[in-house]
């Protein structure tokens, strides 16, 4: 018997393959739990349908990630903090900051866990921070921390 899976099973498929399984299997086990349902004419084609969908949505998510590489690349960020002498900041500047000025400046919203630090920055100057824009992905940020 024909079966499209709903769920990852271990030894058998991921979800949304069609596999064949003995009809006990199918109809003790997997159609009950609602691990898999039959596979008819009706349910693959909505079976193929999501999978378009899909299609489209990855590519729609791709060209929204190139757009904003592309945008990041030719912006700069500043960012103001307190400082004492010799540069040095007074604490230093988070994820969170870049994240909020680069919204405030630019209007471009990102999650602050999208950005990557190597290192705190800790003083004035210029950085670049990179950024996961998903689908592997990533852009840079150019930031420029200033005195307040």
């Amino acid at each position: 018997m024909k079966v499209i899976l709903l769920q990852d099973v271990k030894g058998q498929g991921k979800a949304g393959d069609v596999i064949t399984v003995s009809d006990g299997h199918a109809r003790n086990f997997l159609i009950p739990r609602k691990i898999a349902a039959e596979a008819t004419a009706k349910s693959m084609n909505e079976l193929k349908q999501q999978e378009t969908k899909r299609a489209k949505q990855l590519e729609k998510e791709i060209a929204e990630a190139k757009a904003v590489k592309e945008k990041l690349e030719s912006l700069m960020v500043k960012v103001s903090a307190r400082g004492g002498e010799g540069g040095k900041l007074f604490g230093s500047v988070t994820t969170a900051e870049i994240a909020d000025a680069l919204r405030e400046q630019h209007g471009i919203a990102l999650e602050k866990n999208k950005l990557v630090q190597d290192e705190p920055i800790r003083a004035f100057g210029s950085y670049e921070v990179k950024v996961k824009l998903g689908h592997e992905m990533s852009g840079v940020i150019h930031l420029v921390v200033a005195e307040a």
